[in-house]
């Protein structure tokens, strides 16, 4: 079961605290290889892949319109009802992002703006298999149709069918996505990258998936296409003192320990008594959840550490930089306003982290493996590229003209001073 560290020095975090991965130079060798693959052969590749790794022939991989239809009935009203109420709040949330900026006079007869535009052609991968995210439709597909982006593009594994979960297809057609294909795995990533005769290349990707994926994704930015984060396997870290509740924070770890085998839960906690009861309910609770097997897995790769004070317990999750952090204390705001790196925090015991994944408002598309420390989730702003503008009056021109002509000549770039000096001279 979990991990347990008491009192640990600060020296020691930083190993303690590291998630759990495959062997990094094998994982690369492999993905290249898909890549390369799929760069060369296109659909084949994807379609021998699928076959390889998701053991499904697939013969056409766009999903038709028939088949969304044929989805859509087989999701009973009661999900459709809270899929809908879902997706007001994230569009609630997501659409007082929006903000127009107005235009700055840096110097008088000098002009300068920002504009947002949406990214033409995004690519949103949906992880499907035993647990198919169709969530993750809304947390992406929402912000990509409030900025305007033309076209959706969805990909995600079918399973050993050949189809897409009835949800999933039910939550793309609610969101907009413009085309929808059979695609996961870094075949999928790849064929998006790339582009093959069906699938279309986008150029940006978003989405969360295993390790795999993740890799897959950050090889592909050094080909010119641009991605959300490195988003990998699920994580959440629960801070709390004596008045948590030990059977609340048992279920927020496994909430996330039921992701996959390489997902973890960390407890940092100033209560050697909440520590041992969370550790019994862990244990009972697990006992009762069908995906029994992986949890239990990724419980092996969790840990629990004891400290003396809450001001270290909140050093020890900056250090960690969570995807998901519970605060359940007492003084949950006030703790809260001195974490600098997470991706979501949850305040108090009543804002399990469940509710941000699906339904709250905010975006669970977020940052893992500490990335949280340079990383934001997705936002409207993912969806978007900023220009700036500037206009100068020839006033402004000569107002600021010597100041660049003296810094240009600095530089040694006499034709940068030449461009100022000869309009200046008209």
């Amino acid at each position: 079961m979990l991990a347990f560290y008491e009192y640990v020095e600060k020296k020691a975090w930083r190993k303690l605290l590291l998630r759990p991965a495959l062997d990094n130079s094998s994982l690369e060798a492999s993905v290249s290889n898909i890549l390369r693959e799929v760069k060369q052969t296109g659909d084949d590749a994807v379609r021998r892949f699928a076959s390889m790794f998701d053991k499904v022939t697939i013969s056409k991989f766009k999903v038709t319109d028939e088949e969304i239809s044929e989805a859509c009935e087989l999701v009973g009203d009661e999900l459709k009802q809270a899929i809908q109420q879902a997706k007001k709040n994230i569009e609630k949330f997501h659409q007082a992002q929006l903000k127009v900026e107005e235009p700055v006079e840096t110097m008088p007869g000098i002009k300068c703006w920002r504009k947002s535009l949406p990214i033409e052609k995004v690519g949103l991968y949906i992880p499907g298999g035993s647990a198919p995210l169709f969530s993750t439709i809304l947390m992406l597909g929402i912000p990509a149709k409030i900025v305007g982006c033309k076209e959706i593009v969805l990909c995600s594994p079918p399973n050993k069918e050949g189809k897409l979960h009835p949800a999933i297809l039910y939550a793309a057609q609610l969101v907009g996505a413009t085309q929808i294909f059979k695609a996961g795995g870094a075949q999928g990533i790849a064929a998006m990258a790339y582009g093959t005769a069906t699938i279309p290349r986008v150029y940006k990707i978003f989405g969360p998936g295993n390790q795999y994926v993740t890799c897959a994704k950050q090889l592909v930015q050094k080909d010119g296409v641009a991605i959300d984060m490195p988003a990998g396997p699920s994580e959440v870290a629960v801070l709390a003192d004596d008045t948590a509740d030990a059977s609340f924070v048992a279920a927020d770890l496994l909430s996330q320990a039921e992701h996959g085998n390489d997902s973890q839960s960390i407890l940092v906690t100033t209560s050697a008594k909440l520590a041992a009861e969370t550790k019994v309910e862990i244990e009972r609770q697990l006992t009762s959840l069908p995906r029994k097997a992986i949890a239990t897995i990724a419980i092996q790769n969790s840990k629990i550490f004891l400290v003396e004070t809450i001001k270290e317990g909140i050093e020890l999750i900056n250090e960690y930089a969570p995807e998901h952090l519970i605060i359940s204390c007492a003084d949950d705001e006030n703790i809260g306003e001195q974490i600098v790196n997470a991706g979501s925090i949850f305040l108090g015991n009543y804002s399990p982290e469940s509710v941000g994944d699906y339904a709250s408002g905010t975006n669970h598309t977020l940052p893992t493996n500490g990335y949280a420390k340079a990383y934001s989730g997705v936002s409207v702003d993912s969806f978007v590229k900023k220009i700036t503008y500037q206009k100068l009056s020839k006033e402004g021109l000569k107002g600021i003209g010597k100041t660049v002509e003296l810094m240009a000549e600095a530089e040694g770039l006499q034709a940068h001073k030449n461009a100022v000096t000869l309009r200046l001279s008209h």
